[in-house]
């Protein structure tokens, strides 16, 4: 018997290029009087009916047997999100509800985080250290491994996309040269994990800086020779900049993202001006405006890694139902939003290994926000799931 499978995916029906108003009806049944579930259920069928109109992707399946067509399926589906929604009218018939909203759409990103893509994670940046410190005598840039991750960390701030920390003066790599270092069998890094506990924070961002080298250091001679060719031009001023960034988990310690960036640029400065990395006298060269680029480029990483992410967080305690969170208002948590609850634990005869986390098939609404922590409700009692302080709650 032959078998063949037809595909035919990828059919785009998109009423916008870019975020529009659209508006979408839906419906629900009243079950047992409890408006509350069929105003969710129909606002949740309404925002799909929005979606699809905003942007639908339609794919069709024919499965074939022997030039027999035997099975053929046709799925429509779409990655819109709705930034902000309104209600235009709300009708009850009998036990029918019906609701109409009006949805501002915009294309969502291609990741499977989307409940958790309104959600600011907590995100502490170190230092860069510098593999060979020589390379920064010219111009006195030592300070880079610290001003290159405070910059980095004040345009994340600005994109307000993560809540950002500071640990600039930390490295966490004692071997530079061979960073990153200390990995285990699983990948993970062991003095991430630490520092993202001490700082309560959900990734940790860190790299290296491996070269700001002068192409031609006998450039900047001192001979008649040598200043002639500065004069003229002639003499080759290139200096290279090679960064590695990494971004890691906090709690399994495990990469996310890791990339080399490589720029290069005229460096135009005296041989004895003390510059220092990152100050206007520096931006204002050829070579400090292909630097600031690269944190640029870094920038959009962190934030394009982190977008597909789910959102983590501890748990600080946990009472009866009540359940206690480490993050609130300042992460985008609002009454209403529903985390997975999952236990993390490691085996007393390995002490050292990451944290493995097991599913506890319980959800929590949140009820009460505030700025920094948060509390909600579960549905049983924590000690029955054996839940505890330092377990986690997850938004996917």
């Amino acid at each position: 018997m032959r078998r063949g499978i037809l595909l035919l995916v990828g059919l785009l029906l998109s009423g916008a290029a870019s975020a529009a108003w659209v508006q979408g009806t839906g419906q629900a049944v009243i079950v047992n009087g409890d408006m509350n579930a069929a105003r969710e259920a129909a606002r949740n069928a309404a925002l799909r009916d929005a979606a699809l109109q905003y942007e639908a992707q339609v794919s069709s399946q024919d499965t074939m047997e022997n030039g027999v067509l035997t099975d053929s399926r046709l799925t429509v589906a779409s990655r819109a999100r709705a930034r902000q929604v309104r209600v235009v009218e709300e009708q009850r018939r009998g036990n029918l509800l019906r609701l109409t909203i009006e949805a501002d759409m915009s294309r969502g990103q291609q990741c499977a985080a989307r409940d958790a893509a309104h959600l600011r994670k907590r995100v502490a940046i170190t230092g860069f250290p510098i593999l060979n410190p020589g390379d920064a005598r010219m111009g006195r840039i030592s300070d880079a491994g610290e001003v290159l991750p405070q910059q980095l960390l004040a345009r994340l701030q600005d994109d307000n996309a993560v809540q950002v920390f500071g640990a600039t003066q930390v490295q966490l790599f004692p071997d530079i040269a061979n960073a990153p270092t200390q990995q285990r069998f699983d990948n993970s890094l062991t003095n991430v994990i630490q520092l993202a506990k001490e700082l309560d924070v959900q990734f940790v961002v860190t790299g290296v800086i491996r070269d700001m080298s002068l192409a031609d250091p006998t450039a900047w001679g001192t001979s008649l020779l040598d200043r002639m060719s500065r004069g003229l031009g002639a003499a080759n001023r290139e200096r290279q900049f090679v960064a590695e960034l990494m971004v890691y988990d906090g709690f399994s310690g495990s990469p996310v993202y890791q990339k080399r960036f490589v720029t290069s640029g005229t460096w135009d400065e005296d041989m004895t001006a003390a510059v220092g990395f990152g100050s206007p006298a520096f931006n204002n060269t050829d070579y400090g405006k292909a630097v600031s680029a690269v944190i640029g480029e870094m920038e959009q990483a962190v934030n394009q890694a982190l977008a597909c992410q789910p959102f983590i967080t501890r748990i600080s305690r946990v009472d009866g139902q009540q359940v206690y969170l480490r993050s609130g208002a300042t992460a985008g948590l609002r009454p209403g939003d529903k985390l997975q609850l999952y236990r993390s634990y490691q085996f007393f005869d390995s002490p050292g290994t990451t944290p493995e986390l097991r599913d506890a098939e319980v959800t929590m609404t949140v009820n009460h926000v505030h700025p920094d922590f948060s509390s909600g409700l579960m549905p049983e009692q924590g000690g029955i799931k054996n839940l505890q302080r330092d377990d986690i709650a997850i938004i996917w």
